[in-house]
């Protein structure tokens, strides 16, 4: 019998970002909270013998073996918390909590009741990642001393959306949007790093919306993470430079454009092919890397077997690596 989900919110990262994945991975979306009456008819229109609610109360009583929750950044901690206090296995977009303690205060709460919670740092089943995993494996690019992993686009004009322009006790802003992604990342490959630089800015007048970040991981490896929404030339996705050579990825894999087409993945995997491509450059020689097809569906393939007594994809200490991070980005760029 499939695990039955409830999704708490159904805008971008809950239409699109799970319900397609949840079903790919073979559960049953029972209910979807939301009050936006756009967003209503979507869910009604996608899920017709799901049970539509106008609260989390309503939510938790549809007899749920998980809770998503997929609302807005400020409303993360107070969902999970209340899902964990019912019992509920809860998975939270990504960031888990606005701040450190946010983080922190959500993790109590799973430790104290024993039920199990996860953030959903989807990036780590990217191709990109998981073409990284298999160029460290191989030694291809020699030591390893230096990555640089962007999330960069041109909007010079800020849309109405909370995440471009409310403050970061609303939740808006890419250090909170983009960042989580950038960081977990590079934490998945290198292992723990200080970070010792930050530059969080606003630049078009509403959230922050160019950040670089700078780790120094303990293994030796530097990772310059930048996320803009102001980037008139987007470097690279990836590059990732060794004494040997370097692989450069320059495009996302193509999960997000077939999610947000309402392509879903079937029995925890994509029909097609999901690669993004790769090269391995060594000064004027260049050669195509094969890379690996990226998988979103695996996370809650994933969440699937933790529910059943399994290990979560992502751990909350994990979470809690990147709510610190974020934290103290914010602390330094701003003294």
């Amino acid at each position: 019998m499939a695990p039955r989900v409830g999704i708490a919110g159904y805008g971008l990262a809950g239409r699109y970002f799970h319900a397609p994945l949840l079903v790919g991975a073979g559960f049953e979306i029972a209910s979807i909270l939301t009050r936006n009456e756009q967003r209503i008819l979507d869910a009604k229109t996608d899920f017709p013998n799901s049970q539509i609610c106008n609260s989390l109360e309503d939510l938790l009583k549809t007899k749920i073996d998980l809770l998503v929750v997929a609302s807005a950044n400020q409303s993360h901690a107070e969902q999970a918390i209340a899902g964990l206090k019912a019992g509920i296995p809860v998975v939270v977009d990504k960031p888990m909590g606005r701040t450190l303690k946010e983080t922190e205060e959500i993790i109590a709460v799973s430790k104290q009741t024993g039920v199990g919670v996860s953030t959903y740092f989807n990036r780590k089943w990217d191709s990109d990642a998981s073409t990284i995993k298999k160029i460290i494996s191989e030694g291809l690019l020699g030591k390893i001393f230096r990555l640089e992993s962007r999330f960069e686009v041109f909007r010079p004009q800020l849309k109405g959306g909370w995440r471009e322009n409310k403050d970061v006790e609303q939740g808006g802003g890419n250090l909170l949007d983009l960042q989580p992604h950038l960081i977990s990342t590079a934490l998945d490959w290198f292992g723990p790093a200080q970070l010792i630089s930050a530059s969080v800015r606003a630049i078009r007048g509403g959230s922050d919306d160019d950040i670089v970040l700078t780790l120094k991981h303990q293994n030796g490896v530097d990772s310059y993470l930048s996320a803009s929404a102001i980037m008139g030339s987007a470097g690279p996705r990836i590059r990732l430079v060794g004494d040997k050579a370097t692989l450069v990825i320059k495009d996302l894999d193509p999960q997000e454009s077939l999610l947000r087409s309402g392509v879903i993945p079937k029995d925890g995997k994509w029909q097609q092919s999901t690669k993004s491509a790769a090269y391995i450059h060594a000064g004027d020689q260049v050669v195509e890397y094969q890379a690996v097809d990226g998988n979103y569906t695996q996370y809650y393939v994933e969440v699937k077997n933790a529910l059943a007594g399994g290990k979560w994809p992502v751990s909350t200490d994990e979470a809690l690596a990147v709510a610190k991070i974020i934290d103290q980005a914010r602390e330094i760029s701003f003294r």
